[in-house]
């Protein structure tokens, strides 16, 4: 193996790569906490989601790549739309989140983050979120 390519599109230090499951794109999260999201034949940054304030910490697609969820230090994690770029959910957060990962066939969001029990010590809890399926 070699490399094949370079690609700079992020201001700071990639933290997280995610392919999706159809091997179409990939997606970076950075310390600048910027989304990219690469077309993996063009190897071109195709768009950019904006909507946390510090450095993305975890991504995961979907199991059909139509979604995709990343997370940070902010108190929420944000679900996108691959295809437009439009947020499709917010899920709310008590802590920031570590990471996250989609179910492989349904649309259910597996992701532990920095909460404490009532002696504010690790609680060590995952926790899930599911969307509506389509009928």
């Amino acid at each position: 193996m070699k490399l094949i390519q370079s690609l700079n599109g992020h201001t700071a230090n990639c933290i997280c790569i995610e392919f999706d499951s159809t091997g179409k794109y990939f997606a970076t999260g950075s310390a600048d906490a910027l989304v990219n999201l690469w077309d993996t034949n063009e190897l071109i940054c195709v768009r950019t989601f904006s909507r946390l304030d510090w450095p993305v910490r975890t991504l995961s697609f979907s199991s059909n790549g139509q979604l995709l969820a990343s997370a940070s230090e902010d108190l929420f994690i944000d679900i996108s739309c691959v295809a437009t770029g439009e947020k499709v959910c917010e899920v709310p957060c008590d802590s920031p989140t570590f990471t996250l990962a989609w179910h492989p066939k349904h649309k259910l969001l597996a992701y532990a983050c920095d909460d404490k029990d009532k002696y504010n010590r690790d609680a060590g809890s995952v926790k899930l979120f599911g969307l509506p399926t389509e009928s």
